[in-house]
């Protein structure tokens, strides 16, 4: 429940969840071998998740499939007042294309309905299929318009391919026109790039989901989308996937490859990439609650483009949140960083 005397709401903003429809499918595609079109990334976290049985991994899909008592009961635990809630990597996108939009209705039914249930306590973000980016910019707006969600959460590549491309740009034109933001979570390394990653297993939370997602980040900058779509809004976890402490190195080389001609596809952007980061670009800290890591970013990014996020339920731990209640910040900046900048982005 809510602290009145503390002076902020503690709002969290990457906050998983999955339809047990979905966990049952992933069961049936890994059981029958399938593993989407070959996807090792996919066969190493959910062939995890769902074949080992440990306190971890029951837990975690416990909590990823409820969306009352039981997460509600986490949050109090916690002194988290508020989830924004999104559906769980890899979502549909490991999906073939029908299977992907039925499942991205069937999850933003499920959470719009668990959002009426407990309009106090969660919001939401609009789950899609990127593989028919048509239908996807059709149910960003459904679940704008009709189900009260509050944004669009999309597991970063889509069976390797990358928003960057501009098949995908209906995606961030509906939610351009409608103002709500893309949550850009990470996935597992796409099958090009995986190799090496997992071969010391670190495919995963530990650095590849950070690689993968910062990279991902990267091509959307370079390609210009923010100048295609200069009032899009992207949000990443995990305190910008690394991004924020090479925005030097970044705005250099970027400059320097564009002078020299040295790929013929890398054009000269209207601002620099470290602009784009700072003015179309929110970094939550899930799973990075370290203050010093979380002050770079609030110096170097601006105190209103960092926000707080717990990771749920993948990265629960209750001393995190007090970690982070005491941060070197007064209680109105620390009602920036848990409630307001929240708020505005998400419209809540």
């Amino acid at each position: 429940m809510s602290d009145t005397t503390r002076g902020y709401l503690r709002i969290a903003t990457e906050e998983a969840f999955a339809p047990p429809e979905l966990i049952t499918l992933y069961r049936d595609m890994l059981d029958r071998g399938i593993a989407s079109h070959g996807d090792p990334g996919f066969q190493s976290l959910m062939g995890f998740y769902t074949g080992h049985r440990s306190e971890r991994t029951e837990f975690v899909f416990d909590r990823l499939q409820d969306l009352g008592a039981a997460r509600i009961a986490d949050m109090d635990a916690t002194g988290i007042d508020h989830q924004v809630i999104s559906l769980t990597s890899p979502g549909t996108q490991i999906l073939g294309t029908a299977d992907a939009v039925a499942m991205a209705t069937l999850a933003n039914d499920q959470l719009a309905e668990a959002v009426r249930r407990h309009p106090d306590r969660f919001s939401g973000l609009t789950a899609i299929a990127p593989q028919d980016p048509e239908h996807a910019a059709k149910e960003i707006e459904r679940g704008h318009r009709e189900l009260g969600l509050k944004g669009v959460i999309i597991n970063s590549h889509t069976q390797g391919e990358y928003l960057d491309d501009p098949k995908f740009w209906a995606i961030f034109e509906a939610a351009e026109a409608l103002d709500t933001p893309v949550y850009l979570h990470p996935n597992t390394p796409s099958p090009r790039m995986i190799g090496p990653l997992l071969d010391a297993g670190l495919d995963g939370a530990i650095y590849g989901f950070g690689v993968e997602t910062g990279m991902h980040l990267l091509r959307i900058i370079t390609a210009g989308v923010f100048d295609r779509f200069p009032r899009l809004k992207m949000v990443v976890g995990h305190l910008g996937e690394a991004l924020p402490f090479w925005l030097y190195r970044l705005d250099y080389m970027h400059g320097a490859s564009v002078r020299a001609g040295r790929y013929p596809f890398m054009k000269p952007l209207e601002r620099n990439v470290s602009d784009y980061l700072r003015e179309n670009v929110w970094v939550t800290t899930s799973g990075m609650p370290w203050a010093p890591a979380i002050m770079f970013c609030r110096e170097v990014l601006g105190p209103e483009r960092v926000l707080y996020a717990m990771d749920y339920p993948y990265q629960y731990a209750p001393d995190e949140v007090t970690a982070q209640d005491n941060l070197p910040l007064s209680s109105a900046d620390l009602k920036v960083f848990y409630q307001t900048t929240a708020e505005e982005l998400f419209h809540l």
